[in-house]
C-alpha cells in the first residue's frame, strides 16, 4: 500500500502506489534534493508545527491575504490556504519551465498581433476562422488597432503540470488576467517568518523582485512622446476577489491603486485626479475585463471603466495592459491548436508539450468524448478558477448524462482532456495534523515588454487540499506552497 516513515512529522505519511510523490522515491526515502529538508523539518515535532503553521495563519490574516469566494447566494472571504512544506525545483528543470513559458508567451503575442491584422495563419488554414468568429473573447473593436510596441500579453499565466511520466506539460495558457503572483510573494514571507533557518540551507532564487520587473515591462511599452510615463493599476474595488492583489501590486510597484472613477478621459488623452490636479497616465495595468473598460464602447452600463478609455487606447495615447481582446488566446479550444501556432510563428518545436486535449466542435472528436467521459476531464472553453469542470471517473451516470447533454447543446463551449496523473506532495492537513499526498500544479507568470522578457522563478504551486482531488484553484477550495526555484 505504500511507506511510513520514522522521522515525527511524516510518520503516519502514506506513499500511495502508482502516484509520482515529488519528495519520496519508491522506496520511501526522500529524494535528494529534498534530504536536507526532511531532516530540518523532522526535528520539529506535531505540536510545534501546529504552531508555526497558526503562525502562518495569522500572518495572512494580519496582511489582510485573502480572496473571495462565489457561492449561489452569496459571497465569502477566506484567508488564503498556506503549506509551510516548501515545493523544490532544480535549476535544470527550471530551465526547461522558464524557456517553455517565454516560447508560449512570444508565440501568443504573436498569434494575437496576426489575428487582429493580415489573419495569415487561418488564411494558410493551420487555425479554423470559426474558432474565432466563435470566440465571444475575440473583439472585433480591436480589429487593426496596434498596441504600443506591438505587445498583447504583457503578463502570462501559464499552468503546468509533472504528469508520473515525469514530464511537464501545459495545462492551460492564461492571458486575460492571470492571477496569484502575490500569493507568490507572500508565501515567501510567511515561511521566512515562521522557519527562516532553512533558508541557511538552500540557495534559492528570490521571489520578491517580480514587482520591479512588472514596473520595467510597463514602463517600456510607455507611448511614442513620453519620457517618464506615469503607471496605474486599475480595480474593480475591493470586493473583487483579487483586491488584495491589485493592492499588493500598486503598493509594490510604487504606483497609484485607482477605480475608474479616479480617471477621465480628455481630448483622447487619460487623466487621473489628484488633489494637485489632474496627471496624465501613460500605461494602466487593468484587473478589470474587456467589456468593463469602457462604457462608450462596450457594456454601456459599466460602471468600472473609464469613458473614452478605448478611443485614447485605439490612438496610441495609453498603454493598456493586457491589450483587450487578449481573452481569445485564452480560449482552450485554441489552446488545442498551440504546438502549430509555436511551429508556424517561431518555426520551432514546443519546448513544453501540451496535455492530449479534444475540442468537441470537430465531429469525430465529439462522439469520442461523449462514449469516453468516464475517462476523461471536461472543461468549458471560457471558463476560469476550476469552474464547470466536470471529471469523468467521479460522475454517477446520471450526472454522466447530463454532461453529455450539456456538450450536445453547445459543442464549441467545450474540450475534453485525459485524467492525468498529477504529481503529489507532502501537505500538512489542518484537521487530521498530519502530512498527506496531495495532487500539486505550478502557474508560471512571465512578462513581455519591448526588448524585455522575465519569468517569475518561482511560481505559484497550487494544492488540491481534498483527498484525491485534481481541481487545484482557491476557488475550488485549494491552497498553496512556497516554491523553490534552486540556483546552479
Amino acid at each position: 500500500m505504500g511507506v511510513r516513515h520514522d522521522n515525527s512529522l511524516f510518520k503516519s505519511y502514506l506513499k500511495k502506489e502508482g502516484l509520482l510523490d515529488e519528495v519520496f522515491d519508491n522506496t520511501g526515502e526522500a529524494k535528494a534534493i529534498y534530504q536536507e529538508l526532511f531532516r530540518l523539518y523532522g526535528a520539529h515535532s506535531i505540536s510545534d508545527y501546529v504552531h508555526l503553521n497558526n503562525k502562518a495563519k495569522n500572518s495572512f490574516f494580519n496582511q489582510g491575504i485573502t480572496f473571495q469566494v462565489y457561492g449561489e447566494n452569496e459571497a465569502k472571504e477566506k484567508i488564503f490556504p498556506f503549506d509551510l512544506f516548501p515545493r523544490i525545483i532544480d535549476s535544470s528543470e527550471w530551465e526547461i519551465i522558464e524557456s517553455g513559458s517565454i516560447q508560449r508567451s512570444k508565440a501568443l503575442n504573436l498569434f494575437l498581433w496576426d489575428i487582429y491584422h493580415e489573419k495569415r495563419i487561418i488564411k494558410d488554414n493551420v487555425v479554423p476562422l470559426d474558432l474565432l468568429s466563435s470566440s465571444s473573447n475575440y473583439l472585433h473593436q480591436m480589429m487593426g488597432v496596434d498596441p504600443p510596441n506591438g505587445i498583447y500579453n504583457h503578463i502570462s499565466g501559464i499552468d503546468i503540470v509533472k504528469h508520473s511520466d515525469g514530464n511537464y506539460y501545459v495545462l492551460e495558457d492564461n492571458i486575460r488576467c492571470p492571477s496569484g503572483v502575490s500569493y507568490v510573494v507572500c508565501n515567501r514571507t510567511a515561511l521566512k517568518r515562521a522557519l527562516f533557518g532553512v533558508f541557511n540551507h538552500y540557495q534559492a532564487h528570490t521571489v520578491t523582485d517580480y514587482a520591479e520587473n512588472l514596473l520595467d515591462i510597463l514602463e517600456s511599452v510607455k507611448p511614442k512622446g513620453v519620457d517618464n510615463p506615469t503607471c496605474v493599476v486599475i480595480t474593480p474595488g475591493m470586493f473583487n476577489s483579487a483586491y488584495y492583489e491589485h493592492s499588493y501590486l500598486a503598493k509594490a510597484m510604487g504606483v497609484e491603486l485607482v477605480e475608474g472613477q479616479d480617471l477621465f478621459v480628455e481630448n483622447d488623452f487619460v487623466y487621473m485626479k489628484t488633489i494637485n490636479g489632474p496627471e496624465r497616465v501613460d500605461v494602466i495595468y487593468r484587473r478589470i475585463d474587456d467589456l468593463f473598460i469602457d462604457p462608450l464602447e462596450f457594456k454601456p452600463d459599466s460602471a468600472l471603466g473609464v469613458p473614452g478609455l478605448f478611443a485614447a487606447y485605439r490612438k496610441g495615447n495609453v498603454c493598456l495592459a493586457n491589450a483587450p481582446g487578449t481573452g481569445v488566446a485564452d480560449d482552450k479550444a485554441i489552446y488545442t491548436y498551440m504546438p502549430q501556432i509555436i511551429k508556424y510563428y517561431l518555426n520551432e518545436e514546443p519546448i513544453l508539450n501540451n496535455v492530449q486535449t479534444y475540442h468537441c466542435s470537430i465531429p469525430d472528436e465529439l462522439n469520442f468524448v461523449l462514449e469516453n467521459i468516464d475517462k476523461l476531464v471536461v472543461k468549458p472553453v471560457d471558463e476560469a478558477g476550476g469552474y464547470g469542470i466536470s471529471i469523468g471517473n467521479r460522475l454517477t451516470k446520471s450526472e454522466i448524462k447530463a454532461v453529455q447533454n450539456q456538450i450536445k447543446e453547445n459543442p464549441r463551449k467545450y474540450v475534453a482532456q485525459p485524467i492525468l496523473s498529477l504529481s503529489v506532495h507532502p501537505t500538512y492537513i489542518d484537521k487530521k495534523e498530519s502530512f498527506e499526498q496531495r495532487h500539486i500544479d505550478l502557474r508560471t507568470f512571465t512578462l513581455l515588454g519591448k526588448d524585455k522578457e522575465f519569468v517569475l522563478k518561482g511560481g505559484l504551486t497550487r494544492v488540491a487540499l481534498k483527498e484525491g482531488n485534481l481541481v487545484v484553484n482557491s476557488s475550488q477550495g485549494g491552497g498553496s506552497k512556497d516554491t523553490w526555484v534552486l540556483k546552479k
